[in-house]
């Protein structure tokens, strides 16, 4: 089974794919309220372990954090953080898989799903779009004013790290 994570100090995407590529976990897990760096950490460890009892993981795939500036975009403050969480998390994926996670660009993996952005699009919502229309599995609710609820998007590239993996094994 192959975990896929977009990890985020905000909200973190998890998506678990059986052997036959079936999504059989998806959830995002909302950590704007935990405030200290440490107890995200650890609420995020807890999930991971809740994974570990219930699906024998036998790869796992991150989402590769931003590694440049692109502007009106992330400070170096956040691109920081983000690194930093990033490391925390996949050395928990480490010490309770035993498997060294892999990293995979964004735009790496809706390649290797076959998803193309067309010019002027916002990517997140044509990964959504694909997810939705290839997914059966995955639903997910609008907020009052029609737009996606917090945690949908991170699910959704969730799903294609996770496929991308899949696709890479079987190709």
């Amino acid at each position: 089974m192959i975990l896929g994570l977009d990890i985020s100090t905000s909200i973190t995407g998890a998506t678990v794919i059986d052997d036959k590529g079936n999504v059989v976990f998806c959830e995002a897990w909302d950590t704007r309220k935990i405030k200290s760096f440490f107890d995200k950490g650890a609420y995020i460890r807890s999930k991971l372990v809740d994974i570990k009892i219930k699906h024998p993981i036998t790869k796992i795939v991150v989402e590769q954090s931003l590694q440049m500036f692109r502007s009106g975009f992330s400070s170096a403050k956040t691109l920081t953080l983000l690194s930093k969480f990033n490391g925390v998390v996949s050395w928990v994926c480490y010490d309770l898989f035993e498997l060294e996670p892999e990293y995979v660009s964004a735009s790496s993996a809706r390649k290797q799903a076959g998803i193309k952005i067309p010019r002027g699009s916002k990517a997140k919502e044509v990964v959504l779009e694909y997810v939705k229309n290839n997914i059966s599995s995955f639903r997910y609710e609008l907020t009052k004013a029609g737009n996606p609820k917090p945690g949908t998007y991170d699910r959704s590239d969730s799903v294609i790290l996770a496929r991308c993996a899949f696709l890479s094994q079987h190709n």
